[in-house]
């Protein structure tokens, strides 16, 4: 008997969702699919009626032609949760995955600059944006929504989504802070930001708005893909958190903070030195960025007191970190040197989102720190809650090379 060759027959294929032959303990495709088909049983027509969170969605791919559309789930009520990352902190892969596949994408093409002079249909997901309640919306489609399911782990999990043909709103509980912002077009769009996020604002909130071309100097005004305007959010929010707390005292012990968080550790460690940043991450083998690798893979990027300049290799999740730390020491009033490290397991079987950075070391760093008089011992604790070894994190630190090894002027100082 011939053997069939199967050497260029696809994994998935080979796999069928049960042998689990990419490493993971469980198919990111068959989580997605299960997803989808609970909100295709709620669809029947080319027409949906349900609450927006508010939702909305500014694409990227073909920029400056850019699909841009409301998000609504097939439900009415309080559906808050479905589009609002800083509630989902305790929820399960399986739940979030559920929240961003319920929320129906519709679809218009635009050009970037359409924010200088908004058309009703722009106007309308800008009044959508501002609001801070659900709203009532009713979409018409061009065809029934569907949805794609990409065989791979590295896309994050969307709704189904069709060309718009018509959208009708319900009455928006409109955000007053978020409006003045809106209508004063001679502030900044950075000023806008902080301003917002001062007064309390969620950052998915000024997020959106931000997408929208909502903000900042009149002839300025442009849209932002979704995925660029939530780095560009943390970006400014934790530029102008940090030159606020490099006025106040340096920290004199070293604080250690731990949080777990959907098959990821977090873990930060404070130091008594002036403000310098690092995130570095570690995906093991079977996760979405080391497929097929045999140990974990470490990269990351590093800032001192001046800042930096290029944008971090390691994307957005630097970014959201970084406004994590430098919120926390705001709020203490307090400067130091901010280590982050997380280690991303196989149990995390496909990526959920930045926020999911930002809300985690937000999380961890609320809770109470183990306090240590020298880094060795710092560093001794966090190796009990890391899998990887500390030689090898040092290995791949800017900011540990640098505590460890370099002596100061001061230590020749009598």
């Amino acid at each position: 008997m011939k053997l069939m060759n199967l050497s260029n027959v696809p994994l998935c294929l080979l796999c069928k969702g049960g042998r689990m032959l990419c490493g993971k303990s469980r198919c990111p495709i068959i989580v997605k699919s299960f997803s989808l088909i609970k909100c295709y049983k709620l669809i029947d027509s080319e027409s949906i009626y349900g609450s927006s969170p508010p939702g909305v969605f500014v694409g990227w791919s073909g920029y400056p032609k850019l699909s841009i559309g409301p998000l609504i789930p097939p439900q009415q009520g309080d559906t808050k949760i479905l589009d609002f990352p800083e509630m989902w902190i305790g929820k399960t892969i399986d739940e979030i995955v559920d929240f961003r596949s319920m929320l129906i994408r519709g679809k218009v093409l635009m050009n970037a600059e359409a924010a200088l002079n908004a058309d009703k249909f722009l106007l309308s997901l800008q009044e959508l944006a501002m609001s801070d309640s659900p709203v009532d919306a009713l979409a018409v489609f061009k065809r029934k929504p569907k949805g794609t399911i990409v065989l791979s782990d590295e896309t994050q999990p969307f709704g189904p989504s069709a060309p718009l043909k018509h959208l009708e709103l319900g009455n928006p509980h409109v955000n007053q802070r978020i409006e003045k912002a809106y209508f004063d077009k001679d502030l900044k769009a950075s000023e806008a930001i902080i301003t917002l996020y001062k007064a309390g604002e969620p950052i998915t909130s000024i997020q959106k708005c931000f997408s929208l071309g909502m903000f900042g100097l009149g002839f300025k005004r442009r849209l932002v893909p979704t995925r660029w305007s939530i780095t560009a959010v943390d970006d400014t929010i934790s530029k102008h958190l940090i030159n606020e707390l490099k006025n106040f005292d340096i920290i004199n012990e070293y604080q250690v903070y731990v949080f777990k968080n959907l098959d990821n550790i977090f873990l930060t460690i404070l130091m008594p030195e002036k403000w310098s940043f690092e995130w570095i991450e570690a995906w093991f083998p079977g996760t979405a960025w080391n497929k097929n690798g045999v140990k974990p893979a470490l990269m990351g990027d590093y800032e001192g007191y001046k800042g930096r300049i290029e944008y971090a290799n390691v994307g957005g999740c630097y970014y959201a970190a970084r406004l994590a730390v430098a919120e926390k020491l705001v709020k203490e009033k307090k400067q130091a040197s901010a280590l982050t490290l997380r280690e991303i397991h196989p149990g995390y079987i496909l990526p959920v989102g930045v926020w999911n950075v930002r809300e985690s070391v937000r999380k961890a760093l609320a809770t109470k720190p183990k306090i240590f008089d020298s880094l060795n011992e710092a560093l001794k604790y966090s190796e009990k809650h890391l899998t990887i070894k500390i030689e090898d994190w040092i290995a791949n630190s800017v900011m540990l090379k640098q505590m460890l090894h370099q002596k100061k002027l001061t230590k020749f100082l009598i």
